[in-house]
């Protein structure tokens, strides 16, 4: 520190000495030699006179001058040189590309890509040819880029990958041919698929995990994993299994449900996913208070109001408020009120989880359709889209009206894709309905085989056009065969017949049977067209005639002099010719309950104009359905029967009931009902009266889901009685309650449904023929 001190106090405080001086004099003169030197660093530049292109053999040299984008005599820069090159190599059409100034020249040498020769693929077996070449870009006869190559190859994991194999592998082989041309072959390595080896639920209370299960569309692994294509682990697939999950929920009252989270994890040996959905359901509500308020001029409240059908304490569901809202705006068009909209506003009660929908009536936006334009449809005549819209060219716009029609369109099932849309028009206040198809093949050819213990096993052959000529018309042609019955059939239909919701159909039937269970066969052959229209919102009505042929037929060496069934026989081939109706409401569609439903069938035929036999058949039908224990167990009963009216007393076997199965179970065919009975013969002769509950519970077994088989329970009583001719032989001819109760096993199966009966009559009568075990099935390949 001390000689710090020093050294600082020694140093001179005036002016400044000669050293100093000298030094800023030579600082001085150095800047100014530097002030003075000419600008030497100016950036180089170019002028070239020509320029040469070498190495090309298909570009013309023209072309590659163009991508450079310099013109002879023009003064270029190094960076604007460098530009250039980067303009050629970008084109895309070289492999390497080097420009070389020389003086006053410029030399372009470039080394061209082959061209693509053929574009195969090796190894593909799930994926075809065709299906690949629409997925990639290379092309035959164009320029082989490696940068498209590679974006080839990942483009075709991407396809494997949406089937369900993310261990798929492609790799690109190149073979060089003459003339700079080369082979490109996709060589793939397909994989396995990868499954969803389990679907698991976390936070679900109200809903088991194998109740969630069928609601998903992505289903887990099972012993049937080689034919379920949909234990396939798809990742796209995820989202849609959470929007149907939440539909599930929300169309039972849970208004909070949300999917919080899903996790996929693969398994060690890559082979399967285990799938956790995370849920929260929330609490289900109910709807409270249901009222309506007009604010349109001219609208009643009150008559809109009589109008709905939601009432308080129904469980929420969007859908009813949807179809409460269609409702009151179809019922503003018939009053005339046009521009009418009905909006629902929902107050929620959380202390008595309920929902206020108040539903107001107010005055929309005035805008008309200008045009319906339809594009997309090569086949489909525009009469058949159209019939689909409630709404014409001039009518009033309704978003809620055209997204039913889009629906609608969608529903007919000949498109693969339909899109509808609406855009403005001409005008502020007109708008353009866009409608974009896709078509997709209607017709069909399809084999299939069937088996039951009471036919045995048999084949149909069916051909089948759901949009005949483009017209939206339905024509059927089908054989079936089983060791005792043959059938063939023309069936035509016209769902809209005068462009109106008016169904036509025209049926050409013919029957051979040759039963096991009776000495006689029945040949049998039909005309019938119908008509059937809707008489309300859940019913429909159908009106047809009928012009039939029966023949009974039996064999010399088995006819029984003086017999009931020989005399029918003698009387030859019957003519009938009948007109009928048959009524039907169905509530399973468009009920308060999604989880419950019922049917109801009445009809009647009147035959005798013109015909051999004159009779009334008067038949009906009752069906409930409803599924309780948290959607687990499915209720189903049913009521039906009939009564046959002859005034002659002229009726035959071929006409009167009979059972054949599937209206009671735990009876042969012709098992129940009169009987004649003597030496060496035993007929049954149906009966003029039926009658029959069937009631079953189809239920889990606790197996995996996946295996599609769920158990039911059932207990059937019915009868089959009366005759208008009879003799001292007919037996049980009398109204008598037979009891049944059985077991039964459901199995979906990629080859058609199964069903085991396995049943026990409690309660029959002496000549009844009891069946213990009945199998069907019945597939399509």
């Amino acid at each position: 520190m001390t000689d710090l001190a020093g050294a600082r106090a020694s140093l001179p405080t005036g002016r400044k000495g000669p050293g100093c001086r000298f030094l800023f004099a030579f600082v001085l003169l150095i800047s100014m030699a530097f002030i003075a030197l000419p600008q030497v660093s100016e950036a180089q530049s170019y002028r070239f006179s020509s320029v040469t292109i070498e190495g090309n053999q298909r570009i013309d040299p023209s072309a590659i001058v163009n991508y450079a984008g310099i013109a002879r005599g023009q003064t270029v820069s190094a960076s604007e040189l460098n530009d250039a090159y980067q303009r050629v190599l970008a084109s895309g059409l070289f492999e390497s590309v080097e420009m070389v100034p020389q003086g006053n020249r410029l030399v372009i040498r470039v080394e061209e890509y082959p061209t693509i020769n053929v574009v195969s693929f090796e190894g593909n077996r799930r994926l075809k040819d065709d299906a690949l070449t629409e997925i990639v870009e290379s092309r035959s006869r164009r320029v082989l880029n490696p940068d498209v190559v590679e974006r080839d190859v990942a483009r075709i994991v991407d396809a494997y990958v949406a089937e369900g194999r993310i261990a798929a592998r492609v790799t690109p082989r190149i073979i060089r041919r003459s003339d700079n041309r080369t082979d490109l072959i996709f060589e793939i390595f397909e994989g396995g698929v990868v499954e969803v080896q389990s679907i698991s639920f976390v936070g679900n209370q109200e809903y088991s995990d194998n109740r969630l299960r069928r609601v998903l569309n992505t289903k887990q692994a099972g012993i049937l994993r080689a034919f379920i294509r949909s234990d396939t682990f798809i990742e796209d697939r995820i989202e849609f299994d959470k929007q149907v999950l939440r539909d599930f929920y929300l169309s039972r009252g849970y208004v909070d449900f949300r999917v919080t989270n899903v996790t996929s994890e693969l398994s060690r040996a890559r082979d399967g996913y285990y799938m956790t959905l995370h849920v929260e359901e929330g609490q289900q509500f109910r709807f409270g208070k249901i009222t309506t308020v007009s604010e349109y001029k001219g609208a009643d409240a009150k008559e809109f109001q009589e109008s709905l059908r939601i009432r308080e304490g129904v469980v929420y569901r969007p859908g009813l408020v949807e179809n409460s809202i269609t409702r009151l705006e179809r019922l503003a068009t018939r009053k005339g009120f046009d521009f009418l909209r009905a909006e629902p506003r929902i107050t929620r009660n959380d202390r008595d989880l309920t929902l206020d929908v108040e539903f107001v009536l107010v005055r929309g936006e005035r805008i008309f359709v200008e045009r319906i334009d339809i594009e997309g449809n090569t086949t489909t005549l525009d009469r058949v889209v159209r019939q689909q819209f409630n709404t014409v060219e001039g009518d009033p716009f309704n978003p809620r009206e055209i997204r039913e029609a889009a629906e609608r369109i969608r529903a007919l099932g000949f498109f693969q894709t339909a899109e509808v849309n609406a855009r403005e028009g001409s005008s502020p206040d007109q708008v353009i309905i866009d409608v974009d198809l896709e078509e997709e093949p209607t017709g069909s050819l399809s084999l299939g085989g069937t088996y039951s213990t009471n036919s045995g096993f048999g084949a149909v052959v069916q051909f089948s056009e759901r949009n005949f000529l483009g017209r939206g018309q339905q024509l059927r042609l089908s054989f079936s065969a089983a060791e005792d019955v043959t059938d063939y059939g023309i069936q035509f239909a016209e769902p809209n017949l005068l462009g109106r919701d008016l169904r036509f159909g025209l049926d050409l039937l013919y029957r051979e049977s040759e039963s096991s269970f009776t000495r006689f066969d029945v040949l049998s052959g039909q005309f019938r067209p119908s008509l059937n229209f809707p008489v309300g919102e859940n019913s429909r009505l159908g009106v047809h005639y009928s012009l039939s042929l029966d023949q009974l037929v039996i064999d010399p060496p088995n006819k029984i002099g003086g017999s009931l069934i020989d005399a029918e026989d003698a009387r030859g081939d019957i003519w009938k010719s009948e007109v009928g109706y048959r009524y039907t409401y169905d509530s399973r569609t468009t009920g308060l309950n999604p989880n419950a439903g019922y049917l109801f069938e009445f009809g009647q035929d009147f035959g005798g104009l013109g015909g051999d036999y004159t009779y009334i058949s008067t038949t009906g039908r009752a069906v409930a359905q409803t599924k309780v224990l948290n959607e687990e167990v499915t209720l189903r009963a049913a009521l039906e029967g009939g009564m046959l009216y002859s005034p002659n007393d002229d009726s035959r076997v071929t006409d009167r009931f009979n059972f054949f199965g599937r209206r009671m179970r735990g009876f042969e065919p012709y098992g129940i009902g009169p009987r004649e009975v003597s030496t060496g013969q035993n007929d049954p002769l149906g009966g003029t009266y039926f009658a029959v509950a069937r009631f079953e519970a189809e239920f889990p077994l606790g197996l995996p889901e996946e295996y599609g088989i769920t158990g039911g329970l059932f207990y059937d009583m019915g009868s089959v009685w009366g005759l208008d001719t009879t003799s001292t032989s007919v037996v049980q001819e009398d109204f008598a309650l037979r009891h049944v109760v059985g077991f039964s096993l459901f199995w979906n199966t990629p080859v058609g449904p199964l069903r085991f009966n396995f049943s026990k009559a409690l309660k029959k009568e002496r000549y009844d023929n009891e069946q213990l075990f009945n199998l069907t099935i019945q597939t399509e390949f």
